[in-house]
């Protein structure tokens, strides 16, 4: 009888002897609608990057390793979790070139990874490993979640945080580079203190930016940064993965955005050579406290635990596609361009960086008329287009510090261009869909809408 754990695919052996799903024809467009049959067909979803997505075929799997737990959980427990468990780690390894299996974590989130890699640092301060007064150093753009870690963990215990102020719109690598080269020196201070992490995006989620990550890492171990934590929560299956290329001692990535597994899972990379990984706790201590990282994670008590267990049939979805991820991911990248060109031309605006700092999501300047001017604004004219024009897409408000000498670009129609959509593509996506939401912002340009109009009323006292 077929269960989850040994699912009943058409199947063969390798050379290896190892059996191996038989090979499927390529994906229809037809079969690609069924997958995603379960998305709101009313909204335009060009927002892939925020929550990710989940064919139909995985969530099915997921059911199954439901219902297995359910159907005899003590079973499931001593004799299918920890081995299925074991297969979605094999299966993350194979997918960014790690040395070995153990060097592989599964844990929720991005943030849950943070938390482990910035409670560690935090001890370090503490236990005196590290002196108060130390720097950590983090890009301006931070997702909010790392930067609160870092300041909860990290900053109460006595380091000096250090934040690396991007430029954007930015027009190359060498500008990210340059930035990130003068903020390390103010880390340093002189010399005068040691930079005892590096937190790094590979990619920024607002706005969204590919950095040079593997460039940054280099600069990082010339200059004697103590830890480097690539936060690559947008990274496997935007862009091709290989945390030895990276070299960064911590590597985190979301499974659930562009990796086609459901909600919540992600994995953390340990180089196995490093000390510091016999060091690293998850923050839910468990029976399996003590047993390794990859144990610890993979017991945390009582939970669902069935997003962990389906990567491999994630793996197997991807397979369908010509050229697999990386097919996808290429094939995501041109088309996010294509579709944030066509935009900017008709709204008379620009891209926030060029083609190739772009994954799978592109930044697109709204026209300067819209008049956002904080990030109230940006969220108003998000659910604006939710609710009204039945758009998903995220608002950034771009800033400008008074310390901040870049000047803010203009649109065709000399107006300073504060706000930009983010903009993503998955397989799932059409044209169509870009299509409503340019034409939902050429209606407001043409009505005459500005932010001003959505903002609530003074109260006159």
């Amino acid at each position: 009888m077929a269960s989850a754990a040994t699912p009943c695919v058409d199947a063969a052996e390798n050379g290896a002897g190892t059996t191996v799903p038989a090979k499927q024809p390529p994906i229809t467009d037809a079969e690609i609608r069924a997958e995603f049959a379960h998305h709101d067909r009313a909204v335009a979803r060009v927002n892939n990057g925020t929550f990710g997505c989940c064919p139909a075929s995985v969530l099915a799997a997921r059911a199954r390793w439901q219902r297995l737990f359910l159907s005899q959980p003590d079973a499931f427990y001593f004799h299918s979790l920890q081995p299925g468990l074991a297969r979605s780690r094999a299966a993350v390894a194979a997918a960014i070139g790690a040395g070995d299996v153990s060097e592989v974590s599964l844990v929720d989130n991005v943030t849950t990874a943070a938390a482990i890699v910035m409670q560690h640092v935090a001890w370090s301060f503490a236990e005196g490993d590290f002196a108060r007064g130390d720097a950590v150093l983090m890009l301006h753009y931070t997702y909010s979640a790392v930067k609160k870690s870092i300041h909860a963990y990290v900053a109460r215990a006595g380091a000096s945080v250090v934040e690396v102020p991007l430029p954007f719109p930015v027009a190359s690598p060498t500008a990210v580079v340059a930035a990130f080269r003068a903020a390390l020196a103010r880390a340093r201070d002189g010399g005068r203190r040691r930079v005892r992490l590096a937190v790094i995006d590979q990619i920024t989620s607002m706005p969204s930016v590919l950095v040079p990550v593997a460039e940054l890492v280099a600069i990082c171990r010339a200059e004697g940064v103590d830890k480097v934590f690539v936060d690559a929560a947008h990274a496997i299956g935007q862009v091709r993965v290989d945390v030895r290329d990276v070299g960064a001692d911590f590597y985190a990535s979301n499974l659930h955005k562009w990796f086609f597994c459901p909600s919540a899972v992600a994995f953390l990379h340990i180089r196995k050579d490093d000390p510091v990984a016999a060091q690293l706790h998850h923050p839910v201590v468990s029976s399996e406290y003590g047993n390794g990282l990859p144990m610890e994670s993979a017991w945390i008590g009582v939970r669902d635990y069935s997003a962990q267990l389906v990567v491999p049939d994630a793996v197997d979805f991807m397979t369908r596609f010509e050229g697999g991820i990386e097919g996808i991911s290429a094939r995501n990248h041109d088309k996010v361009v294509e579709m944030a060109m066509m935009l900017a031309e008709a709204w008379g605006t620009f891209l926030g960086s060029p083609p190739e700092m772009c994954g799978s999501m592109a930044m697109v300047g709204l026209p300067g008329c819209f008049g956002i001017e904080s990030d109230d604004d940006a969220m108003r004219v998000r659910t604006m287009l939710r609710d009204d024009y039945k758009v998903e897409v995220p608002i950034f408000h771009n800033s400008r510090r008074a310390d901040d000498e870049q000047e803010l670009g203009k649109d065709a129609n000399g107006d300073q261009v504060t706000g930009y959509v983010r903009i993503s593509h998955q397989v799932y996506n059409v044209r169509e869909e870009y299509e409503v939401l340019r034409d939902a912002v050429n209606k407001l340009v043409l009505d005459g809408f500005s932010c001003s109009k959505l903002r609530p009323s003074e109260k006159v006292l």
